[in-house]
């Protein structure tokens, strides 16, 4: 099964180890994994600051860059959640509507492609630790991604997993919300974060590092005994 990998901006910058680990588990899985260089942003953060003229010109050159591709697959349920959900709206009555409408049935988020489409829930994974799953608000709303990440967390060899009050609560992050309304941001964090440390948790997983960026730096801000984790990484742990 030939697989395109899309890494977002900010794994690519600041976590491309996430990047490297999602590549392990599809290999594992027998994919033929292929990254195309070309490949820049989906055009999410031009578009959520208004300007869609220039979401439109990225979001164009992203189509393009995933042409004929039997899938596409990225380790960020929000950019694959902006593709699905807003690229019909950007190319509306455009020449490549239906184009882009293909694309949004072939881009997965990856463990939604672990789960729906590989349909192997065991990568053979082991943690020995207890955590708390986060559910992204992109994966919850945009992409209905609940179940099949903590699927593939219980199969997970000595990984405790607990469930924190409030796990479909907002972590704050919201992209240029969290610039915009820094005090509301900061607060809606460490709400999660105290909802975390209440379980006895020693770490947070989710589907989505810029949730997990925001949540790790005011861990350390307060310099917290917990840690963060992409589930590509937890999958990715404890192989021979």
């Amino acid at each position: 099964m030939k697989v395109q990998l899309f890494i977002p901006c900010f794994i690519d910058q600041l976590y491309p180890e996430t990047a490297f680990n999602m590549v392990k588990v599809l290999e594992k899985a027998c994919c033929d994994v292929v990254y195309n260089t070309n490949q820049t942003c989906c055009g999410q953060p031009a578009f959520n600051a208004g300007f869609l003229d220039e979401s439109r010109v990225v979001a164009n050159k992203f189509v393009k860059d995933f042409e004929g591709a039997d899938y596409v697959v990225a380790p960020s349920a929000s950019c694959v959640g902006f593709v699905r959900n807003y690229y019909p709206k950007l190319f509306d009555n455009a020449a490549n509507h239906n184009q882009v409408k293909d694309l949004g049935k072939r881009i997965y988020e990856f463990t939604e492609f672990l789960t729906d489409v590989l349909k192997i829930e065991n990568y053979g994974a082991s943690l020995d630790a207890k955590a708390t799953y986060h559910d992204s608000c992109a994966a919850l709303r945009e992409c209905r991604i609940k179940e099949g990440p903590r699927k593939l967390l219980s199969n997970v060899k000595g990984l405790d997993l607990v469930e924190m009050k409030d796990n479909e609560t907002c972590c704050g992050f919201g992209g240029t919300f969290s610039v915009k309304f820094e005090p509301i941001s900061i607060a809606m964090a460490d709400q999660k974060i105290q909802n975390a440390l209440d379980t006895g948790a020693e770490y947070i997983i989710s589907t989505d590092l810029s949730c997990l960026m925001q949540i790790d730096g005011r861990i350390k801000k307060q310099e917290l005994p917990l840690k963060t984790m992409h589930i590509a990484d937890v999958l990715a742990n404890g192989w021979e």
